[in-house]
């Protein structure tokens, strides 16, 4: 990963322009007090900007370098925290982020998800202690992945009912608000990112940018993809109704797990790894955005979904982890052909986003079943 990423000529070539330019870019803009002002691709909680930030702790560095040896350091804490909870060796969760992240080549490294994934995973971890502390820890963790990147927010819908959640949830609250503060005490324009949210349009990797890819290649919708907003989006008829269909479709997700949340009957100790990673699942494939570093969220909630036995998730983690490989053939090696919209391009997204769509749905029913449905049922 390391010698791809110094090298960065694979497929469309510069995966660590975002380090090298923008990440630097928005790191100038904190050390005068500020979060990125009127910029459409600052579309991030103002909790990013402490990752932004944290190449500073190693000055002796490049802001790239620190920024590469941060990222690896957040996933050797991941490794060993993985480890540790699969430490009767009976599963295999520390194996699936060890094996399963190079699937995607060098975009890890060059990009702050694996930071975010690592606040998740940590959380879910903590939130297993029968301790009070280990519970206001994973809730402090979760509410702090939240202000960085939103989603590990999804790593409390499965806490148990009763003492668990209760404090889980109130560190969450405490923790969120105390940063929240923070940030905005410290920083000018803090919430200026909710801006730049509802101009998003429908990114080419989606499902709904599948499915017009589909329409464009045989010719039913005459559309075209133009650059906008950090990211490759198609511009043309029915897009603002299939972007509509998007946020239905996470309306609806959101209101499956709040019907999953009170109609659930049983917990095991896999049942708050396991709702994480359907959650997750759910919010990415209703998404108008699956970047390929949402692969990253995915094998790092897979893989502690598998440091549990009781988890009902192993057939899931069968399906990312070749969505995983095809989405780095997406980007950045056959990038030109997914943007182009020719049958290579095309056959990988689909062949990526179908699987994805399957491992979500088969999420949903596997926890639904374990957690809700009776023997009878």
């Amino acid at each position: 990963m390391l010698l791809l990423l110094l090298r960065d000529s694979l497929g469309i070539g510069g995966v660590g322009r975002e380090v090298h330019v923008l990440y630097q870019y928005w790191y100038r803009q904190f050390a005068h007090g500020t979060f990125p002002v009127g910029d459409v691709t600052w579309q991030y909680p103002p909790g990013a900007g402490l990752v932004i930030m944290s190449p500073g702790v190693l000055p002796w560095l490049t802001y790239f370098q620190a920024f590469v040896a941060l990222t690896l350091l957040a996933d050797a804490a991941v490794a060993l925290a993985l480890a540790r909870a699969d430490s009767d060796r009976l599963t295999h969760g520390a194996w699936v982020w060890v094996c399963g992240l190079p699937l995607l080549l060098h975009i890890p490294l060059a990009r702050y998800d694996v930071q975010v994934t690592a606040l998740a995973v940590l959380a879910l971890l903590a939130l297993r202690s029968r301790f009070t502390a280990g519970r206001l820890l994973g809730g402090a963790l979760a509410a702090v992945g939240t202000l960085v990147k939103v989603w590990p927010a999804l790593t409390l819908i499965g806490t148990p009912r009763g003492r668990t959640t209760r404090d889980a949830w109130v560190s969450a609250a405490v923790t969120a608000a105390a940063l929240l503060a923070t940030l905005a005490l410290c920083f000018t324009h803090s919430l200026d990112f909710l801006r730049q949210q509802g101009s998003r349009g429908v990114q080419i990797e989606s499902l709904g940018g599948t499915a017009l890819a589909v329409a464009r290649s045989t010719g039913v919708w005459p559309g075209t993809v133009e650059y906008r907003y950090g990211a490759f989006e198609y511009v043309g008829p029915y897009v603002s109704s299939v972007g509509r269909l998007a946020l239905l479709l996470t309306v609806l997700a959101f209101v499956w797990l709040l019907m999953w949340r009170l109609r659930a009957r049983s917990w095991t100790a896999a049942t708050p790894l396991d709702a994480a990673l359907a959650a997750v699942l759910l919010f990415t494939v209703t998404s108008r955005v699956i970047s390929p570093q949402y692969m990253i969220w995915l094998i790092g909630l897979v893989a502690v979904c598998l440091t549990c036995r009781e988890s009902v998730m192993r057939p899931v983690a069968v399906l990312l982890l070749p969505a995983a490989a095809l989405s780095s053939l997406a980007y950045p090696v056959l990038y030109d052909e997914v943007v182009a919209g020719t049958w290579p391009g095309l056959v990988v997204m689909l062949a990526r986003n179908t699987l994805l769509l399957a491992a979500a749905l088969l999420a949903a029913r596997r926890l639904w079943t374990a957690s809700v449905a009776t023997p009878d049922e």
